[in-house]
């Protein structure tokens, strides 16, 4: 029973999470104020994740920043897939 628990807790946090990065791309289409706390606080939680996927994309890029994509693909199969195989 606690380990249901515990899987659909970490399923809603990575539900959170996916949310969070969609806010903080849809943010980054329009030119915000790099000092609103929101911004930074966006940034200052996405950042780890997409960083490494950005530079691991930039050889294939083409000016599109497809990292938060790959971030939510990744999300996705972690809930759907390897979430159910652990619990």
């Amino acid at each position: 029973m606690f380990l249901y628990r515990l899987a659909d807790f970490i399923s809603w946090l990575l539900s959170l999470y996916t949310w969070v990065i969609i806010a903080a791309a849809l943010i980054s289409w329009v030119n915000p104020d790099p000092y609103n706390p929101v911004v930074q606080f966006l940034r200052r939680v996405t950042e780890p994740v997409l960083r490494p996927i950005r530079n691991v994309l930039a050889r294939y890029q083409a000016g599109l920043d497809f990292s938060p994509l790959v971030a939510i693909l990744i999300i996705q199969f972690i809930q759907r897939v390897v979430l159910p195989l652990l619990f």
